[in-house]
């Protein structure tokens, strides 16, 4: 990974932004930047960047988990988009009705999916825990780690 940088400007003129939040390229996990430029008013504005750094197999990488799977319990859809090899956005991975909740989760080798640890879109740290694979690709099983989650683990069919 080579940090790109951004572009702050007030008006014409470039204002230097400050990086918090750092990436280390031999640690697979999810890293969350944030980059933030003050003008000489004093206000302040920030973008976030998202860098997942991962090692996927070819199997794993060749698969397209994608697609909608259904919560055993109420039906309700965690929606798998592939975004690259053995790397997934996944919208409501807890199959919990009425939430907003995307992260991002990696399959880095056969059937094996996890969330690393990360800030999700709910600004909270997310990740997963008793990932039960043997279902797959047609189910899968796990326990998100989320202050607005229960300890159960939750069972998902692909539709």
């Amino acid at each position: 990974y080579t940090e790109p940088g951004v572009t702050a400007k007030e008006g014409t003129a470039d204002i230097v932004p400050t990086i918090s939040g750092t990436v280390n390229t031999n640690t697979a996990d999810v890293y969350t930047l944030t980059y933030t430029a003050v003008n000489k008013d004093g206000f302040s504005a920030s973008a976030v960047r998202t860098v997942i750094v991962y090692s996927t197999d070819a199997g794993a990488a060749a698969q397209d988990l994608s697609g909608n799977y259904a919560r055993n319990t109420n039906a309700s859809i965690a929606t798998w988009t592939k975004i690259a090899p053995g790397v997934y956005k996944v919208f409501n991975p807890g199959g919990a009705p009425g939430t907003n909740l995307t992260v991002i989760a990696i399959n880095p080798t056969g059937y094996s999916i996890k969330i690393p640890s990360q800030i999700s879109s709910d600004g909270l740290t997310t990740s997963s825990a008793s990932e039960n694979v043997s279902g797959m690709p047609n189910s899968y099983g796990w326990q998100i780690l989320n202050p607005g989650y229960g300890t159960a683990v939750r069972t998902f069919i692909k539709q």
